[in-house]
């Protein structure tokens, strides 16, 4: 057996952030679900770092590649033709598919180009698309100036969940 010392290895205001998001979704009594690419599960691990998270975090996956999406999300949810990466139609199309998969209230999609490279679309690294799909929609466009790899995977997925937490604030309260 190996004792490992424990600390944070999240960001403070991610943690908050998602403690924020798993708050109103517990006073709401709702659910989420998370399809992320370029954060590589750092939105996920907000919500579920979190004490009692089971009351309200459904699932998420890591949706890198079309292959990704292929294997997880094809089905219900019509997929847009000519579907593109890191972008606005592809961050919605991931919020409504794990939306609807995994029959959660909210649904929050990401994609992005992290660095120190951009992707293959031309976008250039610290780009990304985040979306919230569920009684209200919305997406954003992040542009971080900086090809930071590990800083632009937090960026993204702390304004995902920032995200979430203004379409919570703003929709209508469940009775």
């Amino acid at each position: 057996m190996h004792y490992v010392p424990t600390m944070s290895l999240l960001p403070e205001e991610l943690l908050d952030v998602g403690a924020r998001c798993g708050a109103l979704l517990r006073e709401r009594g709702e659910t989420v679900a998370v399809a992320e690419g370029s954060g590589g599960g750092l939105v996920s691990a907000a919500l579920l770092a979190v004490p009692g998270a089971s009351a309200y975090y459904l699932g998420g996956s890591v949706i890198y590649t079309r292959n990704a999406l292929d294997g997880m999300l094809t089905g219900p949810v019509e997929r847009p033709r000519k579907l593109r990466g890191a972008s606005e139609p592809w961050a919605t199309h991931l919020a409504r598919a794990t939306r609807v998969h995994l029959r959660a209230t909210w649904g929050i999609g990401e994609g992005g180009a992290t660095g120190p490279s951009g992707n293959p679309y031309g976008d250039p690294p610290g780009h990304a698309w985040v979306a919230v799909s569920g009684p209200t929609e919305a997406a954003e466009n992040i542009l971080t100036g900086d090809d930071d790899r590990l800083a632009n995977m937090v960026a993204f997925s702390t304004a995902a969940l920032l995200l979430l937490e203004a379409e919570l604030e703003k929709a209508p309260h469940p009775d």
